[in-house]
């Protein structure tokens, strides 16, 4: 059992009269990390899925005296997927209103519903946390440096789901198709308006044979039929399930620099490379480049978001083809990565070195990747 970073710092938390809120993926362990913290507490705690009909008829209305009798007196209770409950943020609001020292813990895999549902009711009543798959600082802290370096091909491949991650390759190809097939679209097809998935696998896998490249939403359009409204509507959606992350062109001083380009990424290798049906090895690969720049860019945001560093992440490309693949901007300073799956160095355009001129430069590449990605 590997130890997720945020565990402590949830288990932190407890008892300061806020509700606990735990954003995440399905599959990437949300369940076993909260079933995980009642465990390790002394006190009564109760577990509720909000998935079954019977916990969302009997937390549908807002009366503080019927949802106690149902939730009894536990010290903690876990609601799991809580998007699955309606007028949940109201629910939640009545609950710590009424009941200052029970300890709410809600899950959720889909931000975009539930953070909606949640932001207004609860404002100053929330503590807010995002759980990723596996990351590599999580995967040290059980295993040593020359077995998480020895994995590096697996996790470009098969990803870092929490159950993929044990598994042998035939069982992690037959787990991420079921992920891929039944939960990745559970929720976004909920909403209101969604209801082609055929339309959703063919955006994904699109999207998954342009990691690494700028994402033109009129293209895409055109490729299925549908208008670049409807894409953009789509790929937030997708995003705010936590299936894939955006990055927006930086631009500030220079005429000719891209500034309305987008880049998307996936959270999980394991996922993307389902979709598109390739878990080949490496050696027979032409997409390496853009697994490991994925892979990279995913990691040092896990690294970042676990470790309290707040920051803004972009790339750069000006009309010239110039281009930067990476760039985090933190306490007013810009920091800036050239990702290459080879071990050759590479100097950044002189263009963008001469206007920012206090960024900082660094080629990320299989010598070095380590200290980026976690010490």
């Amino acid at each position: 059992m590997i130890t997720r970073t945020i565990q402590k710092k949830i288990e932190n938390e407890l008892f300061k009269g806020k509700i606990i809120v735990v954003y995440g993926a399905r599959q990437v362990g949300k369940t076993t990390l909260v079933k995980k913290i009642i465990e390790n507490f002394k006190g009564k705690s109760s577990y509720f899925s909000c998935e079954n009909l019977s916990v969302q008829e009997a937390l549908s209305k807002p009366e503080p005296k019927t949802l106690k009798q149902f939730l009894g007196d536990a010290e903690i209770i876990i609601l799991d997927e809580a998007q699955k409950i309606e007028n949940i943020g109201l629910i939640l609001k009545v609950l710590i209103d009424t009941y200052p020292k029970m300890q709410i813990i809600a899950t959720g895999s889909s931000s975009f519903d539930l953070a909606n549902k949640i932001n207004e009711p609860l404002t100053g009543r929330k503590i807010v946390f995002k759980l990723y798959p596996l990351s590599l600082q999580e995967i040290k802290e059980s295993k040593d440096a020359f077995e998480v370096q020895a994995s590096l091909e697996r996790i470009l491949r098969f990803g870092l789901y929490p159950e993929v991650f044990s598994l042998s390759d035939e069982e992690s190809i037959k787990k991420l198709d079921e992920i891929a097939s039944s939960y990745l679209f559970k929720d976004v097809l909920s909403f209101e308006g969604i209801k082609k998935s055929s339309v959703l696998i063919k955006l994904l896998q699109l999207l998954a044979l342009q990691v690494g490249n700028e994402v033109s939403y009129n293209e895409i359009a055109n490729k299925l039929n549908i208008n670049r409204i409807t894409v953009e509507k789509y790929i937030d959606i997708l995003e705010q399930c936590f299936i894939i992350f955006k990055l927006s062109a930086f631009s500030r001083n220079l005429r000719n620099e891209i500034s309305r380009s987008v880049k998307v990424y996936f959270y999980d290798l394991g996922i993307r490379n389902a979709l598109i049906k390739n878990f080949n090895s490496l050696s027979i690969r032409n997409d390496v480049g853009a697994l490991w720049e994925n892979f990279c860019i995913i990691e040092r945001m896990k690294k970042n978001h676990y470790n309290d560093v707040f920051a803004n992440y972009y790339f750069w490309r000006n009309y010239a083809q110039k281009e930067i693949d990476f760039i985090e901007e933190r306490d007013g300073k810009l920091f800036v990565f050239e990702i290459k799956w080879g071990k050759e160095l590479k100097f950044p355009p002189k263009e963008f070195l001469e206007t920012y001129k206090d960024s900082k430069y660094q080629t990320i590449n299989r010598d070095n990747y380590w200290e980026f990605l976690i010490k």
